[in-house]
């Protein structure tokens, strides 16, 4: 007898097919989404709960470009290691704040030894020109400190502690998505719902006064293994 299973269905297995026959609308709303999510993972460990908004915007166009950060009210489930560049007289400030390496010239001999062991990097804008010996290294890892993304500052101590607490980036790729994480699977609903409604939020406010009409095309959810459930704004 034939499979009535999509051939997507098929390649990902019968656990997947299961989790998909779980999806029975087309657009689900945030409360919704976020209960049903859970239910999706196809793996055995525990996931990360994505998402991805489509923007409708020329990625060619500077005025377009979304680009912000967020503050999670459960994070996202994952320790962020800090590395802050920092004056010999922050460094204690920094460690007390949560950064897992402090330094300057000492850390940039750290990087140029290859030891990329932190996950983000934070830098006090008169600090930022002697990242130059390590820019490129930085930059290649997708590590190198930025105004725009918040973590050049000079309140080095806060956005430590920010970032600790699950402060993310949320910023389009060249197909004009936004792609990011909003906590574990193991959350739950009610936790994930929270999270999620907080990213829609600073999307919607951070609308590039470029883009005019429809601004956000589409958004989904799915778990890091298992099929995904659209969104209803």
């Amino acid at each position: 007898m034939t499979s009535k299973r999509s051939p997507l269905a098929r390649r990902k297995g019968k656990k997947y097919a299961e989790r998909k026959a779980l999806i029975t609308k087309p657009l689900y709303s945030v409360v919704e989404a976020a209960e049903l999510l859970p239910q999706l993972s196809t793996s055995s460990f525990d996931g990360a709960a994505e998402v991805h908004i489509r923007i409708n915007a020329d990625t060619t166009q500077a005025d377009q470009l979304v680009r912000t950060t967020v503050s999670l009210p459960h994070g996202t489930g994952k320790t962020l290691r800090v590395a802050a560049f920092v004056p010999d007289d922050q460094i204690a400030e920094a460690k007390k704040a949560g950064a897992d390496l402090a330094g300057n010239e000492d850390l940039i001999k750290h990087i140029q030894e290859g030891r990329l062991d932190f996950d983000i990097a934070v830098a006090v804008p008169r600090l930022m020109k002697d990242l130059g010996k390590v820019a490129k290294t930085l930059g290649q890892k997708g590590l190198m400190p930025s105004p725009k993304a918040g973590t050049v500052t000079d309140k080095i101590a806060t956005t430590i502690e920010e970032l600790k607490k699950g402060r993310i980036e949320c910023k389009m790729d060249k197909q004009g998505i936004i792609h990011g994480i909003f906590g574990k699977i193991s959350f739950g609903g009610k936790k994930l719902e929270e999270n999620l409604n907080v990213i829609l939020q600073a999307i919607k406010e951070a609308q590039p006064s470029g883009i005019k009409g429809e601004y956000i095309l589409s958004v989904s959810v799915s778990p890091t293994m298992g099929p995904g459930i659209k969104v209803q704004l």
